[in-house]
């Protein structure tokens, strides 16, 4: 397998990792943010925007991971450029998305 097909399993991680929060806000009716929002990644966008975003998302994540290069989650290298990817994604998400809904600080309960 060539760096290439690392770098896109990665990504595609990064993209199914981003999925999941606006899909899920969507598909409960809450309001979130994306990048078109008024300001791009802090005003709220509307459900429908979410959904629709977090289903492009996964399909973003599926052409870079399923269709370049012939993966194998049971290769190592393959399973840790994609875990990477959804690791580094979930956490600048919480970080990203904290500031907005109290998640970054240690007190909240």
């Amino acid at each position: 397998m060539s760096w290439a097909h690392d770098i896109s399993y990665f990504f595609g991680g990064m993209f199914l990792a981003n999925a999941f929060p606006h899909f899920v806000s969507g598909m409960m009716g809450r309001a979130f943010q994306t990048p078109f929002a008024k300001p791009p990644g802090q005003g709220l966008s509307s459900s429908t925007v979410n959904v629709l975003w977090g289903f492009a998302n996964f399909v973003f994540a599926y052409m870079l991971i399923a269709r370049v290069g012939t993966v194998d989650l049971h290769a190592m290298d393959q399973a840790i450029s994609a875990g990477m990817g959804v690791l580094l994604m979930a956490l600048f998400s919480a970080r990203s998305f904290g500031r907005f809904h109290g998640g970054n600080s240690p007190t909240n309960r």
